[in-house]
């Protein structure tokens, strides 16, 4: 359950300028409804400049809809000058605070209002910029860098709750901790060189001996390691756990999981006849 400010309940169960302009001097679409978040803002300005009026219709969560309603309120009156400089912290602020998970929905409204702004001025639409990091939901490099710089993120898990990145299959995890690092001017750890197949035979038979295999003889059984090939280690039973009824828990809760523990956690135990 989030955590969710008066403001927030305000501007969700009562949205300002929810709607369409007709004729806008400035139209800006950001977000996919297959993504499950996505924002239609509208602008029209007055004879000085100035953004007279600003509609929104949006498709997401509590938080997406406050936020849009909120950046129609902070832009309203303003130049587009001074509407640029509006970032998606001061949305937040301005609704006395998001959740951390919510924070991507203020990071929608900003861009659609930079969207809005180009149309307005007829720059080409922003182009994909950047390596795309998260496939899943097709942030890149940039996006995340630019999030981690100014919201000073420190986690993933941070980086998930301001851009979605991170947040599918997690894969790109790993790029993401080094995209923090690098603007935090940091030093990533580097990863542990694979085992070789001769290395990890040797830690396997080590790991059997020393952790499994005095386990089973308490009760008159025993395991040999058949083979190793890539990740899955071939074992077979002797003594009383050829016979043990329990013998494929055994291989799950005691071979495989001391095996990950000591070898790699991506090594899969599979019982053998020989």
């Amino acid at each position: 359950m989030w955590e969710y400010t008066d403001k927030v309940r305000e501007h969700f169960l009562n949205p300002k300028n929810v709607g369409e302009i007709e004729h806008p001097d400035g139209v800006g679409d950001v977000g996919s409804i297959a993504c499950g978040d996505a924002l239609h803002l509208t602008f029209k300005l007055d004879d000085q400049g100035r953004i007279a009026d600003a509609k929104f219709k949006t498709f997401g969560c509590a938080s997406a809809i406050a936020s849009a309603s909120a950046l129609t309120e902070l832009i309203k009156g303003k130049t587009l000058e001074e509407a640029e400089k509006i970032t998606n912290q001061e949305i937040a602020n301005y609704l006395g605070g998001l959740p951390k998970e919510k924070m991507h929905c203020s990071v929608m409204g900003q861009e659609a209002l930079e969207q809005a702004i180009a149309s307005y001025r007829g720059t080409p639409t922003k182009e994909v910029e950047g390596t795309v990091v998260c496939e899943c939901f097709g942030v890149t490099d940039l996006e995340i860098e630019r999030a981690v710089r100014e919201n000073s993120l420190k986690s993933v898990e941070d980086v998930t709750n301001y851009t979605k990145a991170g947040g599918g299959c997690e894969r790109c995890h790993g790029a993401i901790l080094e995209l923090i690092a690098k603007i935090q001017g940091e030093t990533v750890p580097e990863a542990p060189k694979p085992l070789t197949n001769i290395q990890k035979i040797k830690l396997i038979e080590e790991t059997i001996e020393r952790e499994i295999r005095p386990s089973l003889r308490q009760d008159g059984g025993n395991i040999e390691l058949v083979d190793v090939i890539g990740n899955r280690v071939q074992v077979a039973t002797r003594g009383a756990c050829a016979s043990c009824p329990s013998a494929p828990i055994t291989m799950k809760n005691l071979v495989e999981a001391k095996l990950r523990e000591f070898v790699s956690p991506d090594l899969v135990v599979e019982e053998v006849s020989s």
